[in-house]
């Protein structure tokens, strides 16, 4: 279980990184289009971020309930 759990914050990690790249580029980018697609970017990157940080939160807290659970 430690690896399924190690391995979603590598993805958050992941996501948050590249989302930090496409911020950095969009400020950096001379074109408006590309400032546009980079902030897209930006914004797509952070949402898969918070998708994964969401659906680690609820899986923690379905753990927590059954484990509060009375055995059947």
């Amino acid at each position: 279980m430690l690896v399924a759990s190690s391995a979603r914050l590598s993805n958050v990690d992941f996501f948050l990184a590249r989302a930090e790249q496409a911020r950095v580029d969009a400020e950096v980018a001379t074109l408006d289009h590309v400032r546009q697609r980079c902030r897209r970017s930006e914004e797509a990157w952070t949402a898969l971020a918070v998708g994964v940080q969401r659906a680690e939160q609820f899986k923690i807290l379905e753990q927590e309930r059954k484990a509060a659970q009375p055995p059947a």
